[in-house]
């Protein structure tokens, strides 16, 4: 979608164009046709750590690149700066694409920063991507709905704002259901324990997914009881998946039979 605010301003010809990519979760083939074609057409990228590196590959070369990478517990740049930089950059007249890991108006602030350049009369668009949960779930042969095992699926942030409101726990431990943890290795502690305590069975499986859908991925399983202890032994960006349909792992894992057939024919 695209957004062209009123022409109030002086210079408005002058002013460059803000694009809020989505990159996906990691694996390359992902991209949009769109998205290939905009970071191939920029002249600033603004982008993150999620960003892989074999996306990164595909930017145009002579792009300036502007790292604002962020991890938990640690901000090498602040968000207000973050935006600082779009406006900036637009208002020197270049095409700037801001480009993040996953979809951008999921959990990745995206909506705070196009707000950021409605001041400036900065003309944007949004160009989705696939979100980690998607893509994570797919390269792990997990099914996020399925009619024997989930016929609703949400997706919670593992982290709120210091003065954000509380999880509804009790919503969230229903039977069907599928839970969908961003940024959640941290709290994971938080997270086995509120389920638990909200009456979702011991027994429920989970998932934890790290650098989905990218050669390195890698899954962790087991049951609700042992997700702290599990989450002790995985690292970022990791994804958790709450459900019963993370049974289906073992036997619908097709990326990790790939990379295993892959192995086995280059040791030949």
């Amino acid at each position: 979608m695209t957004h062209s605010p009123s022409n109030s301003l002086d210079n408005i010809a002058e002013r460059g164009f803000v694009s809020l990519v989505g990159a996906g979760p990691g694996d390359p083939d992902l991209l949009t046709v769109k998205a290939l074609r905009l970071i191939q057409q920029a002249t600033v990228v603004v982008y993150d750590r999620l960003v892989s590196q074999e996306v990164m590959a595909l930017v145009n070369s002579e792009s300036e690149l502007v790292f604002v990478g962020k991890k938990a517990g640690h901000h090498c740049v602040p968000q207000d700066q973050i935006n600082q930089i779009l406006v900036d950059k637009a208002l020197q007249g270049h095409k700037v694409v801001r480009l993040k890991g996953g979809d951008p108006f999921i959990f990745g602030r995206g909506g705070e920063e196009l707000e950021a350049l409605l001041p400036f009369n900065i003309a944007f668009e949004v160009v989705p991507g696939i979100t980690a949960a998607a893509g994570c779930a797919a390269y792990s042969g997990i099914p996020l709905t399925h009619r024997d095992h989930a016929q609703s699926v949400q997706f919670i942030t593992g982290h709120l704002q210091a003065n954000g409101e509380e999880i509804n726990w009790a919503c969230l431990a229903q039977s069907n259901h599928t839970l969908v943890f961003y940024m959640g290795l941290q709290q994971s502690n938080k997270i086995q324990e509120q389920l638990l305590n909200n009456g979702i069975a011991e027994n429920t499986t989970f998932a934890i997914v790290e650098n989905g859908t990218q050669s390195k991925q890698r899954v962790i399983t087991g049951q609700l009881t042992e997700l702290s202890t599990k989450a002790a032994e995985a690292q970022s960006p990791a994804l958790i998946i709450v459900g019963s349909v993370t049974q289906l792992h073992q036997q619908l894992s097709w990326f990790e039979m790939q990379k295993n057939s892959a192995t086995a024919i280059n040791s030949i």
